[in-house]
């Protein structure tokens, strides 16, 4: 498993320069120069996925950097950058320290949900037993999509509300919201063919949330607000086959049903 820095650990320390992060480009905008009339020079707004944001400046045409400016809602990864304190006067985030990029700047777009060193599957039944201090942390977890509802019409915006289960019958609801709420629908329908096969999402970096029950066990469920948040039907993963088999030999209803295959 890759070792990423949080941006919320960053120092100011003249020595180090061995940072790594792992994070999305929340906003980007040009600045120009306008003593030496030069530029555009770009400000990356990054976002990691406890959603802290920290500003990264360029001031040069690296060539690492060339055409990044286009991709703004990118993952990527990010080494061998400076840090500085940020100007009150002129902060964009909350941070007291900004990252400046240079030459030896390596930054490479990646895929989350693509690539196996970004993911930490934690099972469905794990997560009501997680620490209360962890569920501020986003989790990736999978399972047979079941029981969904579609409200895209509702008034506070689309909303789609459906559960997961695991291959030992335990089962969380899940919560998506807004453009993504259409997108999960529209993606769902298209690899369950209409609700005739069973599907398995994998959740990439949702949001835990708890509300107390004074009757009973407290709710928990899991959600997309607030967070930087992915879902994919199927992804082509050893530990998703490995599930996929398990559920094939464990759920009666899949067994008669079955369950989509892989893509």
């Amino acid at each position: 498993m890759a070792e990423y820095d949080k941006l919320s650990e960053v120092t100011y320390n003249l020595a180090v320069r061995a940072w790594r992060f792992r994070v999305k480009l929340h906003r980007i905008y040009p600045f120009y120069f306008c003593v030496t009339n030069s530029g555009p020079y770009y400000n990356y707004i990054l976002a990691d996925e406890d959603g802290y944001k920290m500003e990264m400046n360029t001031y040069g045409n690296y060539k690492n950097f060339r055409g990044l400016e286009k991709e703004e809602g990118r993952w990527v990864e990010i080494f061998v950058v400076d840090v500085e304190r940020a100007y009150p006067c002129f902060k964009t985030t909350r941070s007291p320290f900004r990252l400046i990029a240079s030459r030896l700047t390596q930054v490479r777009i990646i895929e989350p949900l693509n690539n196996r060193l970004f993911f930490d599957f934690k099972s469905i039944h794990a997560i009501p037993r997680m620490h209360w201090r962890d569920f501020k942390y986003p989790i990736d977890t999978m399972g047979v999509v079941f029981n969904t509802e579609a409200h895209l019409d509702a008034p506070s915006g689309p909303r789609m509300e459906f559960y997961i289960r695991d291959n030992i019958d335990h089962q969380i609801r899940c919560v998506v919201t807004g453009t993504q709420a259409v997108a999960f629908r529209d993606g769902l329908d298209d690899m369950s063919g209409g609700g005739r096969r069973q599907v398995i999402v994998v959740l990439k970096m949702w949001r835990v949330c708890e509300s107390t029950n004074y009757f009973g066990p407290d709710d928990i469920w899991l959600q997309t607000e607030g967070g930087f948040v992915d879902f994919r039907f199927n992804p082509h993963l050893p530990e998703v086959e490995e599930f996929r088999q398990s559920v094939l030999n464990s759920d009666p209803y899949v067994q008669k049903y079955g369950v989509e295959g892989l893509v």
